[in-house]
C-alpha cells in the first residue's frame, strides 16, 4: 500500500473528521482521480504532430505507468489547418494504486526538482472541490530522458475529490503535503 494512502486513512481522515465535524469517516473527502493532460498544437504538418504526439505519450507511460489515450479532433477547423481525426494531445487518467504512486512521486520527488519553486497556487480550485496545476515542464520527472524529448512542454494535473467545498478540498490536499505557496503580505 502506497505511504499517502496510509497516511489518508490514518492521520488525515481522523484530522478531517475533528476539524469539519463530520459524523462519519465517510463523509470525509478522498482524491478519486489525478487526470494529467497535455495539448499540442505544432507542428501544423499533421503526420509531424502524430509523431510528436505519439513521443509524448510514450513520456506519459513512463511519467504514470499506464497507456496514455491521443486525443484528437472532432472538427475541422480550417484557420488551424486542423482536419478531424489530428491528433491534439495526449491524457491520461490514474485511478487506484497508479493514482497514489503517481501522486506521491510528484510530491516527493518531482515538485521539489523545480527551480526556484515557491509552490503551487492556492487559487486553482473550481468551485467543486477539484484542484488543478500546471507543471511547466515534463523534465521535472526523473524517468524522462532529456535526450529522447524533442522540446520542453508543459502538462496540467486535475486531481478530483469528492469534497464539497474549495476549503475541504485545500485542506485536504495540505494535509497530503502539497506545497502551497505562501500567502503574501501585503
Amino acid at each position: 500500500m502506497s505511504s499517502l494512502k496510509q497516511l489518508y486513512q490514518d492521520t488525515i481522515t481522523p484530522s478531517m473528521i475533528k476539524e469539519f465535524s463530520y459524523s462519519s469517516p465517510f463523509q470525509v473527502p478522498r482524491l478519486q482521480k489525478i487526470i494529467l493532460n497535455m495539448g499540442v498544437s505544432e507542428p501544423q504538418d499533421p503526420r509531424a504532430r502524430k509523431q510528436v504526439v505519439q513521443n509524448i505519450a510514450e513520456q506519459f507511460a513512463v511519467i504514470s505507468g499506464q497507456k496514455a489515450q491521443i486525443t484528437t479532433a472532432h472538427k475541422a477547423i480550417a484557420n488551424f489547418k486542423l482536419r478531424a481525426g489530428d491528433p491534439l494531445g495526449v491524457m491520461v487518467t490514474l485511478r487506484g494504486e497508479r493514482m497514489w504512486d503517481f501522486f506521491e512521486k510528484l510530491i516527493a520527488i518531482a515538485l521539489p526538482r523545480v527551480k526556484d519553486f515557491r509552490g503551487v497556487s492556492r487559487t486553482a480550485f473550481d468551485g467543486q472541490g477539484n484542484y488543478s496545476m500546471g507543471l511547466e515542464e515534463q523534465i521535472m520527472f526523473p524517468e524522462i530522458d532529456y535526450d529522447a524529448i524533442e522540446r520542453v512542454r508543459s502538462l496540467q494535473a486535475v486531481f478530483v475529490t469528492t469534497a464539497q467545498s474549495d476549503k475541504e478540498s485545500f485542506r485536504l490536499l495540505e494535509l497530503f503535503g502539497v506545497p502551497f505557496a505562501k500567502i503574501q503580505d501585503r
